[in-house]
C-alpha cells in the first residue's frame, strides 16, 4: 500500500464511514441515541486521546501527513474511529443479554480489531506514513516487528474493553436502565479502562522484553 493511497484513504474513508457507521448503529439500536453513542463515539474519542498523547506528549509515534498538529493528524480520531465503529457493526449481531454474551462480544472485537489494525499499521509503517520510535525500530527491525511491539495491546486491548462497554450498555438497556445518566458514567468509565488497560499491559510487556516502559522514543542503534 503506497503512501499516496494512505493519504487518500485518511480523508475519503472517514468522510464516508463516519456518517455511514452512525446511521448503521442508529438503525441497529432503533434510534436509541445513548446506545448509538456508546458504539460509535467511544473509538473516536479513544483515537484522539491515546495517539494524541503518544505523538505530541511522549513523542513515540509520528504521522508523516500533509496536515498535522505537531506530530498528530487532527482528523485521526475519525480515521480510526469511524472504521472501528463500522467493523464493530459488521461483527455485532444481537444485543448482549448476559455475561456470556458480553464476554463473546469482547473476544470477537479484540480479535477482529487487533488483526485489521495491526495490518493497517504495518502498511502505514512500510509507506512511512506512520513512524514509531520504539525498541524494534531502534534495533532496525522491520515494520512487522515494530507494529507487533505495541499493536496487540493498543488495538486488541481496546477492542476487548470496547466490547465490554457496548455489552454492558445493552444489558442495562434491556432492563430499562440506560439513558443519559447511565451514559454519563458508563461512557467515561469505559473510556478510562480502554486507555489504562492497554497502556499498563504494554508497559509491563515492554519492561519485561526491553527493560524500559516503551513510553519514550528510543535512540536508534548504530548500523
Amino acid at each position: 500500500m503506497s503512501k499516496r493511497v494512505l493519504e487518500l484513504y485518511q480523508y475519503i474513508a472517514p468522510a464516508v464511514l463516519a456518517p455511514l457507521s452512525f446511521w448503521l448503529w442508529w438503525r441497529h439500536y432503533d434510534g436509541d441515541i445513548w446506545l448509538v453513542l456508546m458504539a460509535w463515539m467511544l473509538p473516536i474519542v479513544y483515537a484522539y486521546v491515546v495517539p494524541g498523547v503518544g505523538t505530541n506528549v511522549l513523542k513515540v509515534w509520528e504521522f508523516d501527513t500533509r496536515f498535522r498538529l505537531g506530530r498528530f493528524r487532527p482528523h485521526h480520531g475519525f480515521v480510526f474511529g469511524s472504521a472501528t465503529a463500522a467493523i464493530a457493526w459488521l461483527v455485532h449481531r444481537t444485543p448482549a443479554d448476559d455475561v456470556l454474551d458480553l464476554i463473546q462480544l469482547s473476544v470477537i472485537l479484540a480479535s477482529v480489531l487487533g488483526f485489521w489494525n495491526l495490518l493497517y499499521d504495518v502498511k502505514a509503517l512500510e509507506a512511512k506514513h506512520l513512524r514509531v520510535y520504539n525498541q524494534p525500530w531502534a534495533d532496525r527491525k522491520g515494520p512487522e516487528a515494530v507494529a507487533m511491539d505495541y499493536a496487540p495491546w493498543f488495538f486488541a486491548g481496546f477492542g476487548a474493553v470496547y466490547g465490554v462497554g457496548i455489552g454492558l450498555a445493552e444489558m442495562l438497556s434491556s432492563s430499562g436502565h440506560f439513558g443519559a445518566i447511565d451514559f454519563a458514567w458508563l461512557f467515561p468509565a469505559t473510556l478510562l479502562v480502554a486507555i489504562v488497560f492497554p497502556v499498563l499491559g504494554y508497559r509491563r510487556r515492554s519492561f519485561k522484553l526491553h527493560g524500559h516502559s516503551g513510553c519514550r522514543p528510543v535512540e536508534r542503534n548504530p548500523s
